[in-house]
């Protein structure tokens, strides 16, 4: 009997994307912009006045009606602050102006203070040629009223808040955070803080995954961790079905007899898929039960790691409505052989030295603290090897984040 080929990376990232623009979030909700960063706008934000609302100037210096050129040198005739509302340009003088502050009426022209020669009296002489309009800001050189800022789906952080307080909004229309109850599962794991029992472990993947989940946007449920028993699973995600959009799981879903969670799914659910090509990663397993989504991600720290970073990430961007969500990698410079090909899509853990990706010596899918040391991840095509000096993918975990 044939073994069933494993399912390539990018067939399973479709599917996902897939189910997720079935299952995106209807609803939405008005919140502070301090409370906006990492939250998905709802509706266009259109601007409701034009930036700069009024022309400017881009220099500390001197403006001026170039058509008095002829008569400098130029009496200085106000000082204009930025904030301040100044007047109209007296002809035959020009105005001491800041950078920012509105240009007077009648001035058409700013030149910086560099070039300017101050004579007794105070009266200027220009020492350079001039031209309309230099070192002047226009009125709505940004952007003008009835202009789409940002669209629907776009993911706000720091620099999209600052674009929304330019337009005065306090408040901005968001979709809901989508509700992610986080299950642990294995008879193996100790919560930090408890003694650990002969053949135990601490439960490192509820602390990395639940901080990565609220950095998406999210909010956890947490569901704590199940033991290795079909029934108690089986209860467990029937539970859950309650007010979650998704029900997000580490550990279980191999093929040892105490892989509960991937057994129920396929004995009470609806499994989609399961078993990757990609290393680390093979056992996840992606789904529902009843009417909602399951991603089961493998239960060693790097296959949860690389999985939900590559597949569960994108998933829950999109049920947010953020259109894009691969993570931007660019190439790199092989600090390494790679002399053994494989069947599977392999990411390793790297940092970046001297212009050259430099792998973590422990590669093993066991081993979290090679995340911390690494930038990003190397990726290796299936059946391929590589070279120092190789071109190479490289996705840093900024972009993850």
């Amino acid at each position: 009997m044939s073994r069933k080929p494993l399912m390539p990376v990018e067939d399973a990232l479709g599917q996902l994307l897939a189910m997720a623009n079935e299952q995106r979030l209807p609803d939405s909700e008005t919140v502070p912009l301090d409370e906006a960063c990492g939250r998905v706008l709802a509706s266009n934000l259109v601007a409701t006045l034009d930036l700069p609302p009024w022309p400017n100037s881009a220099m500390d210096g001197y403006a001026l009606n170039l058509a008095d050129l002829h008569r400098q040198p130029l009496k200085v005739s106000q000082k204009v602050y930025a904030g301040l509302a100044p007047d109209a340009l007296l002809p035959g003088t020009c105005a001491r102006i800041f950078t920012g502050a509105p240009l007077p009426p009648g001035a058409n022209c700013v030149e910086m203070q560099e070039n300017v020669e101050v004579l007794e009296g105070g009266q200027i002489r220009f020492l350079q040629p001039l031209k309309v309009g230099q070192n002047i800001r226009a009125q709505g050189q940004e952007n003008r009223v009835g202009d789409i800022l940002l669209r629907a789906g776009k993911r706000l952080g720091p620099f999209e808040l600052g674009v929304v307080a330019g337009q005065g909004q306090a408040h901005l229309h968001v979709v809901r955070r989508p509700r992610v109850a986080l299950l642990s599962t294995g008879d193996e794991l100790v919560e930090p803080g408890q003694p650990l029992r002969p053949g135990s472990i601490y439960n490192s993947n509820r602390v990395l995954l639940s901080h990565w989940l609220r950095e998406l946007g999210c909010e956890v449920i947490d569901a704590g961790i199940l033991p290795d028993r079909p029934a108690q699973t089986r209860l467990k995600l029937e539970q859950l079905q309650v007010a979650t959009d998704l029900i997000l799981t580490s550990g279980g879903v191999s093929a040892g007899d105490a892989d509960c969670l991937g057994q129920v799914l396929r004995d009470n659910g609806k499994p989609l898929f399961w078993k990757l090509a990609i290393k680390p990663g093979k056992p996840l397993a992606v789904g529902y039960f009843g009417t909602v989504p399951v991603i089961g991600l493998p239960g060693n720290p790097t296959s949860a790691l690389v999985t939900f970073g590559l597949l569960a990430r994108p998933y829950l961007l999109r049920i947010q409505g953020v259109e894009e969500v691969t993570p931007l990698g660019f190439t790199v410079n092989a600090g390494f052989d790679w002399l053994k090909s494989g069947n599977r899509r392999e990411y390793l853990r790297a940092r970046l030295e001297a212009g050259r990706a430099v792998l973590y010596p422990n590669q093993s899918s066991g081993v979290l603290l090679g995340a911390s040391w690494s930038d990003g991840l190397v990726e290796i095509t299936e059946n391929s090897t590589h070279n120092v000096g190789d071109p190479l993918r490289f996705i840093p975990f900024s972009e993850l984040f």
